[in-house]
């Protein structure tokens, strides 16, 4: 421990970081691989404050621990602040871990008190179930599992039939109705926030957007109704063979729910992705959505693949 830097993440740190996390990867096998554009995209969040809110553990010069915190635009009730870090596999069991999350949890509440201080505290760490000592290291610190998200994922070789017709494809002129129909759809949705125009470039327009596969439905009068976004990793790509479209959004707008709109999203998107060459389409939906989610993406032929767990800690 006494041989180690410890600074807060810098914009300059995307290439190392890059390292850790695929480092990380070859153990902890989650299925994320990452360039230096990927780590670059995280660390330049609007709604991460790295001078305020990271830390980093550098041996030499390879980074062999971190944090980061991100704090929510917009916040009614509860503002859940999120801890994301990882600890290289060489150097775990030395107690980083532990001083990274106590870390962690000393910025939430320092994030927390400059944006959102009337209300609510809640402090959340997501990691996928299977990650070993994630479980004895959160709840060590109190932190209780709230939450269970699953993986699904659906392999594009086989035909695709009834694919529907008249789905609008992102266009920079229907941007802002994707984010806006976005918002309202996971209104009712737990934990969700409302996106400003700032985080969806930062989150969902980057380099790993993919525009073909993404697609808004309107209403008979126009009104944007429900949208699809799809976004895909090349680095995984390049690491696994498999060339996967994830669908990272899938939202209706509550006035226009079961009427078929997001079945019909996700037909279209899935024969897209297979004309365009892709392996395989994923997703993660909450393993308690009320909205029927979870049917919908098994009658689509989604299997699930992996499950994660989001543990939260009350302040």
């Amino acid at each position: 421990m006494d041989s180690l830097t410890w600074r807060p993440l810098t914009i300059e740190d995307a290439k190392p970081a890059a390292d850790l996390l695929n480092a990380i990867e070859t153990v902890d096998k989650i299925g994320e691989h990452y360039t230096e554009a990927d780590t670059l995209q995280e660390l330049i969040d609007p709604y991460a404050d790295l001078e305020r809110a990271s830390l980093a553990a550098f041996d030499g010069d390879v980074l062999v621990g971190y944090m980061k915190v991100r704090h929510k635009p917009s916040a009614e009730v509860v503002h859940r602040v999120f801890v994301d870090g990882g600890v290289h596999p060489g150097y775990r069991r030395r107690g980083i871990g532990t001083m990274l999350l106590e870390a962690g949890m000393a910025a939430a509440k320092v994030v927390h008190a400059l944006h959102h201080p009337t209300r609510k505290l809640v402090i959340d760490v997501h990691k996928a179930e299977h990650i070993a000592g994630v479980p004895e290291l959160v709840r060590s610190q109190g932190f209780a599992p709230v939450r269970y998200f699953q993986r699904m994922e659906r392999p594009l070789g086989d035909a695709l039939t009834a694919i529907p017709s008249g789905l609008e494809p992102w266009s920079a002129r229907n941007d802002e109705e994707f984010r806006l129909v976005r918002n309202e759809a996971y209104q009712d949705c737990w934990g969700a926030a409302q996106m400003p125009a700032d985080h969806w470039r930062n989150k969902i327009t980057n380099q790993t957007f993919q525009p073909e596969l993404s697609f808004l439905a309107r209403d008979t009068d126009g009104t944007p109704a429900g949208v699809l976004v799809t976004m895909s990793w090349e680095e995984d790509t390049a690491a696994t063979g498999i060339r996967d479209a994830h669908f990272m959004v899938i939202g209706t707008r509550r006035e226009h729910r079961n009427r078929g709109i997001a079945g019909a999203l996700i037909r279209r998107a899935l024969a897209a992705a297979a004309a365009q060459g892709y392996d395989r389409a994923s997703l993660n939906v909450d393993s308690a959505n009320a909205s029927g989610g979870f049917g919908l993406f098994e009658k689509a032929g989604f299997t699930p693949t992996q499950r994660y767990v989001r543990w939260a800690l009350e302040s």
